[in-house]
C-alpha cells in the first residue's frame, strides 16, 4: 500500500492497522478484552475523565514538557534539533502518561487490583506510582535479567508498595515478563486490570496506549508554532520497542505526510550477530502477546530471543502500528548498536549537560546516520532520563577511561 493511498494510519474498528493488529487471546480473557474493548472510547472520550486525566498531567505528572532547541547538538549535526523532554515528567519517563490513563480507566471498569510487566522498569514504577496514588494494590512482573541490571527502579517500586515477581523463564527479559503477566491476568479477570506498558498487546491495547501517549505530539505542535512559527516539523525521531513513546510523538502528524517519522531500533551487538532486537530488518508477520506483527521468530514460528544493552528495547516484535507504517514506508527505521548508543548518550550529557536514558540514547545514536538540511526542524523525543543506567554508563567509563 502506498503512503499516498492509505486512507489513514488510524486503527480501524476491528483493531487492525492495516494487516497488523487484531486480538488474538486465549478464550479466559476474551470477556475481559471485549468489556474492554466496548467501553474504552466511551470512557476516554467522557470529558469528565478527559479532565481528570489532563489535570493530573498538569498538576501530578508535570506536564506540558519543555521543547528544547539544543544548541550545541544542532550545531553538532548542522539542523535545528529540539529534544521533546520526556524525561522531565513525574518518574522520569513519558511511561507515566499511560499509566494514568489506564488508572482512571480501571476505576471506571470496577477493577481492584492491578498488574503490570516492565523491561527497562520505568512503565513499572509509573504503574506502582499511580496505583499509590489511588490506593489499588499493584503485582509487576519483570525479567530476572533485567531485575539485575535496572536495581534502581527495582527500589522504588518496591518502596511505592508495588510487588516486583521476577521472571525466571526463556530470556528473562521483557517478552518473558509480558508472558507471565498475561498469565496473571487469566488467573484473575475478574478484579484484574492489566496496565499493558507499550503499544503492543490485542486491541484495544495498542490503540489506547496510543492514544494516552499522543498528548506527546499534541503538545509538540503547540510547542512548535510558538518557537517555530510553524505546528510541523520536518523529522521526528523516537526509539522504538514496542514503540509507546514514537506512538506517542508520531501520533498528530501520522496523515502529515511531509513529516519524516524515524524509528530507532535497538541492534545490539549488531543486526547479523545473533545478539540483535532489530525487528524492522529479522522480523517476519507474526502473532505475539495477542497481536498480529512484526516479530524475530523461527520458520516455524518460535520466537527468536532479543538482545539489547537497553532493557526497554529488548523485544522481540514491534507494536502494530509501527509494523504497519515501516511495512508502507510511512516510517524510515534505522538500527543501532549498544555502542552506538553508549556514545550518543555521552555526547548528549557532555554537549547539552542531560543524561538520557539507554532507550533514548539509541535515537540520539541515528542522528549520526541522518544527512540533515541546515534549515531543517528535527524534534527528537528524549523518552527518559538516566538515573537507571548509571551502573551500565559507570561500567562503560571504568572499562574506557578516555570516553
Amino acid at each position: 500500500m502506498s503512503i499516498l493511498t492509505a486512507p489513514s494510519f488510524q486503527v480501524d474498528t476491528h483493531g487492525y492497522y492495516g494487516p497488523f493488529g487484531g486480538a488474538f487471546i486465549p478464550e479466559m480473557l476474551f470477556d475481559n478484552i471485549e468489556h474492554l474493548r466496548r467501553n474504552y472510547l466511551s470512557i476516554i472520550d467522557d470529558p469528565a475523565f478527559q479532565a481528570d486525566f489532563h489535570r493530573l498531567l498538569r498538576d501530578y505528572v508535570g506536564r506540558p514538557t519543555p521543547l528544547y532547541p539544543a544548541p550545541r547538538l544542532s550545531q553538532r549535526y548542522g539542523s535545528r534539533i529540539f529534544l521533546k523532554r520526556e524525561d522531565l515528567n513525574h518518574t522520569g519517563a513519558h511511561k507515566i502518561n499511560n499509566a494514568i490513563g489506564q488508572i482512571l480507566l480501571a476505576q471506571h471498569l470496577g477493577k481492584t487490583r492491578i498488574i503490570a510487566e516492565t523491561g527497562a522498569g520505568q512503565h513499572g514504577v509509573a504503574t506502582a506510582t499511580v496505583c499509590a496514588l489511588v490506593g489499588l494494590p499493584c503485582v509487576v512482573y519483570m525479567g530476572e535479567l533485567d531485575v539485575a541490571r535496572q536495581a534502581p527502579n527495582v527500589a522504588r517500586m518496591r518502596m511505592l508498595g508495588a510487588e516486583v515477581r521476577p521472571v525466571t523463564s526463556g530470556s528473562r527479559t521483557l517478552k518473558d515478563a509480558t508472558n507471565e503477566a498475561i498469565r496473571d491476568w487469566i488467573n484473575h479477570p475478574e478484579d484484574t486490570h492489566y496496565i499493558i506498558g507499550s503499544a503492543v498487546g490485542p486491541h484495544p491495547y495498542p490503540d489506547m496506549v496510543t492514544r494516552f501517549q499522543s498528548v506527546i505530539s499534541a503538545e509538540m505542535r503547540n510547542q512548535l508554532q510558538e518557537q517555530t512559527g510553524m505546528p510541523n516539523p520536518d523529522m521526528v525521531i523516537a526509539c522504538v520497542g514496542g514503540g509507546s513513546n514514537a506512538a506517542g510523538a508520531f501520533f498528530h502528524y501520522l496523515e502529515e505526510t511531509s513529516v519524516q517519522l524515524v524509528a530507532v531500533e535497538a541492534a545490539g551487538l549488531g543486526i547479523d550477530s545473533g545478539h540483535s532486537a532489530a525487528t524492522s530488518v529479522l522480523g517476519t508477520e507474526g502473532i505475539i502477546h495477542g497481536s498480529k506483527t512484526l516479530l524475530m521468530q523461527t520458520e516455524d514460528g518460535q520466537i527468536i530471543e532479543p538482545y539489547s544493552l537497553s532493557a526497554g528495547l529488548d523485544y522481540p516484535g514491534i507494536g502494530p502500528l509501527h509494523a504497519h507504517l515501516i511495512k508502507t514506508g510511512r516510517a524510515s527505521t534505522y538500527s543501532v548498536t549498544d555502542a552506538e548508543a553508549l556514545a550518543a548518550a555521552l555526547e548528549l550529557t557532555r554537549l547539552e549537560g542531560i543524561i538520557p536514558a539507554l532507550e533514548s540514547a539509541h535515537a540520539l545514536a541515528a542522528l549520526d546516520k541522518i544527512t540533515f538540511q541546515p534549515d531543517q526542524v528535527v524534534v527528537l523525543c528524549l523518552s527518559g532520563r538516566g538515573d537507571k543506567d548509571m551502573a551500565t554508563y559507570i561500567d562503560h567509563l571504568d572499562q574506557n577511561p578516555t570516553a
